[in-house]
């Protein structure tokens, strides 16, 4: 299947794009699709479509937003066969987790703030104040290439329910989900130029996006060095910035917990989407007294994962998404070997059989502390695994990089997990694999970035105030 695109979607009508970009298979290399490449020019006209959109879609009820959301939910479901496929076709996630982790789970995300929309008072009372919740303006959504999907929705949903409008910015590699997201919107009765799609490079529609006037948020996930950008900008604009940055998370297991469970839920996270997840708990920490133990646990699961077609369902891990992520990858764990850590599963060798561009499941260990395979982020599968001597050590370990977005801790005592994992500096901690609620804020501390999405805490980063008194 090949999705071949070449327009851009301004005020709720297709128009053609002379340029487009091809949209390679990261698995097997080939072109499965092409994308409009937009100019300034559109950003412009999408941007004035969005503005003008927003004078009628900011004043509708709670119940009309949420109204709207439910059919974009439901329009999806209708093409979630396709997205999977297009998920797959260009990311290479395995098509298991092409389903549940970047298709389902968006579709999810969309009904639930339609719930958050029709449930949320658009004024409240507070003594002799009436607080109206307003929308912020234009949002310009700017999505990256790991989860596109997902992250569009997690945006959209948001902003929507608050009554914005937007402007869609996807990945330049993953486009193809972006697309399809806009065609279901245009079955639905969202208004013409509640969303609009400028597919492109980034760092030529990134700033045109982020320095226009009528833009009032922007909404960013991706790099650090990105994101430092936008937020530069933004501050100087006296513009909201919504950033959802890097990542390098602890997995801090202590004495008392199930070493087992505990090993394998955080392989799989590291290993997650190839590595490709900002969560991602890419550090293990465990006692010293059960550091070759846990590190024997995680050779082995490591070893264990399949790697190659992402159309298997038998596939644990597809490919990454590109020759310079790999080679980057690749880069981080031998410069960590020079440096004298120890692969003990996995490493830079080739995987003769496949012609993508794959990462074997790598476990580092014998690493030094403060080496920077602990503190910065690779982005692709690689675990490192650290030992601490008490729980003081661990929790400075955990805390000692300039990350803050997620974390884990494990132990048989619920309430001793609950004291530490109130002491790291992370924005969102699992205690012993607790599932994933996207109800619950998400975002990080410190370099991970600012501002929060999901749930009702995501939905109001894009709401404004005005307080009247009477």
């Amino acid at each position: 299947m090949t999705w071949m695109r070449d327009t851009v979607l301004i005020d709720g009508r297709w128009q053609h794009c002379p340029a487009v970009t091809a949209v390679e298979n990261p698995a097997t290399g080939e072109i499965v699709g092409q994308a409009a490449s937009a100019t300034v020019a559109d950003v412009d006209a999408a941007v004035r479509a969005a503005r003008a959109a927003g004078v009628s879609w900011g004043r509708t009820t709670s119940e009309q937003r949420g109204e709207a959301l439910l059919e974009l939910t439901a329009a999806l479901r209708t093409r979630r066969d396709e997205l999977v496929a297009a998920t797959v076709a260009e990311v290479g996630a395995p098509i298991s987790m092409a389903e549940e982790s970047h298709v389902d789970l968006a579709i999810e995300i969309i009904g639930s703030f339609a719930a958050i929309a029709r449930d949320t008072p658009l004024s409240e009372c507070v003594g002799n104040s009436v607080l109206l919740r307003r929308p912020a303006g234009v949002v310009a959504c700017i999505t990256p290439w790991n989860y596109p999907l997902y992250q569009l929705a997690a945006k959209v949903g948001a902003a929507l329910a608050a009554g914005c409008t937007t402007v869609l910015k996807p990945a330049e590699l993953t486009p193809i989900s972006t697309y399809l997201f806009c065609d279901a919107v245009l079955e639905t009765s969202l208004p013409a130029g509640v969303v609009n799609l400028v597919p492109g490079v980034g760092h030529l529609l990134g700033p045109a996006l982020t320095e226009h006037p009528d833009v009032a948020v922007v909404s960013f996930t991706g790099s650090t060095a990105v994101g430092r950008q936008v937020g530069r900008t933004a501050g100087e604009l006296i513009k909201r910035a919504c950033l959802e940055l890097g990542g390098k998370s602890a997995s801090v297991i202590l004495d008392d917990a199930d070493l087992v469970a505990a090993v394998s839920a955080t392989v799989d996270s590291a290993m997650l989407n190839s590595g490709q997840t900002c969560s991602a708990w890419t550090r293990m920490l465990v006692p010293r007294s059960r550091y070759d133990e846990a590190v024997q646990l995680a050779t082995t699961l490591a070893n264990s994962l399949v790697v190659g077609d992402p159309t298997d369902r038998g596939t644990d891990l597809g490919p990454v998404i590109s020759l310079k992520q790999r080679l980057s990858i690749l880069a981080a764990v031998n410069e960590a070997v020079a440096r004298g850590a120890t692969v003990a599963a996995g490493g830079p060798a080739p995987l003769p059989d496949l012609v993508g561009h794959f990462v074997r499941p790598t476990v580092l260990c014998g690493v030094e502390r403060g080496d920077p395979v602990t503190r910065e982020e690779i982005f692709g599968p690689v675990l490192v695994v650290e030992a601490y001597d008490d729980v003081e050590d661990a929790i400075a370990l955990a805390n000692g990089t300039d990350y803050g977005l997620a974390g884990a801790v494990w132990s048989g005592d619920v309430d001793r997990a609950l004291e530490v994992a109130a002491r790291l500096d992370t924005g969102q901690v699992d205690i012993n694999g607790a599932q994933f609620n996207p109800l619950a804020p998400f975002g990080g501390w410190k370099l991970s970035g600012l501002g929060r999405e999901l749930g009702t805490v995501g939905f109001e980063e894009f709401t404004e105030w005005t307080s009247v008194q009477r």
